[in-house]
């Protein structure tokens, strides 16, 4: 089988790496720019409820998004892909928030399962991806389900160097771009999806990963918000509804505000937000703790940062030799908005943490890497 043209086509791949590497050097030291994309609109209906469709539900959250971001943190410069009922296209929305050099991207849609799903009316949820070429089934349909509104433009495959939307083959070139801005994204898709579940009450359906075209071909950190089914009768009266919007708005405006202070509080210092302790102290601590099991891994220095693998989260907590942990050695677990998550492995690099979750998504398709110090996850 011949592999698809756009691969072939050099310029195509040149101008993606740069994107993914250097415009990023150029963003404005001015002001925090948040790039925020309503999905969908205009004649691109989006996932359809008996009521509502998706494309007002995420231009009503993204407004309200944007409101709370420029009233509440004061340098932050906001920017929406559109703000009105209008179409544009996936490549139009990259191109402009790399126009204005956005700090983060945040694309905001619904989730929605086909008619023919007989979990249709009873599906609920929250998550927010970011990009990874993750084949997993689930990860990839809601993909090419959001990549294919490209076929509504005219001659798409000329704009999109031959790319098929609907060809799995077409997803190898995304491997191109697994590294790009990933802890960053990471961090930020982690804050706004715990605040989708604390704030918002939605259900954690996880931070996942899947090659969406506005998270390859934006150069900045990037998340696309799943806010929650809009099939789900129930969920589509709160998706309707004025609190349920205000919900959804603070939560994904606290996740921003918390990827911001952190970013702007090691930006501004040059350091770990942890004061450094001297070298005696550390050393009595290091002897402290020269424990066998869990404590192990703090032993060397608690204020360095430990990469770990989340693979299930959970109402309450799995004991030990649960069948649903066979394969995993040292699972650990911490609660976080009310439900129980767990990871396994503990490594100062993150390289190693991403050879670690190449493995274990052989096991749990959805994992992703976190982030600790101390023992405690940090974002």
């Amino acid at each position: 089988m011949s592999m698809p043209r756009f691969i072939y086509n050099l310029r195509h791949i040149l101008s993606a790496l740069m994107l993914a590497s250097g415009l990023a050097l150029c963003q404005s030291a001015m002001a925090f720019t948040v790039v925020i994309d309503p999905g969908h609109g205009g004649h691109d209906h989006g996932a359809l409820g008996d009521r509502i469709c998706e494309k007002d539900i995420n231009l009503a959250v993204a407004k309200r998004v944007g409101k709370l971001v420029r009233d509440k943190i004061d340098d932050a410069d906001v920017v929406f892909t559109r703000d009105k009922d209008v179409f544009i296209t996936l490549q139009g929305r990259c191109d402009k928030a790399n126009r204005v050099k956005g700090d983060i991207f945040v694309s905001i849609h619904t989730n929605s399962v086909a008619a023919s799903s007989p979990n249709r009316k009873k599906v609920c949820g929250a998550s927010v991806y970011t990009l990874g070429l993750n084949r997993a089934g689930t990860n990839l349909d809601v993909a090419m389900r959001e990549n294919a509104v490209m076929k509504l433009e005219d001659d798409y495959t000329t704009t999109y160097s031959g790319f098929d939307p609907n060809s799995a083959e077409s997803y190898i070139i995304f491997e191109l771009y697994q590294m790009s801005h990933i802890d960053q994204s990471l961090r930020l898709a982690q804050s706004i999806q715990s605040e989708l579940v604390a704030t918002a009450n939605r259900k954690d359906l996880g931070v996942r990963q899947a090659p969406f075209w506005v998270l390859v071909r934006t150069a900045m950190p990037a998340v696309l918000v799943e806010l929650d089914f809009v099939c789900n009768p129930t969920v589509e009266e709160f998706l309707g509804s004025d609190s349920g919007r205000d919900k959804l708005a603070k939560a994904i405006f606290n996740g921003i505000k918390a990827y911001y202070d952190s970013k702007v509080h090691k930006d501004s210092s040059g350091k770990k937000s942890v004061e450094p302790k001297n070298r005696k102290e550390k050393k009595n601590r290091k002897d402290d703790k020269k424990k066998k099991g869990k404590e192990a891994d703090a032993a060397v220095n608690d204020d360095a940062i430990i990469y770990k693998v989340q693979f299930m989260t959970a109402p309450r907590d799995i004991p030990a030799g649960d069948r649903r942990l066979r394969g995993l050695d040292d699972v650990e677990s911490y609660t976080d908005g009310g439900v129980v998550k767990l990871t396994v492995g503990s490594h100062t690099s993150l390289t190693e943490a991403q050879k670690h979750l190449g493995k274990v998504k052989k096991l749990f398709p959805d994992a992703f890497i976190i982030k600790t110090r101390g023992g405690k996850r940090i974002r």
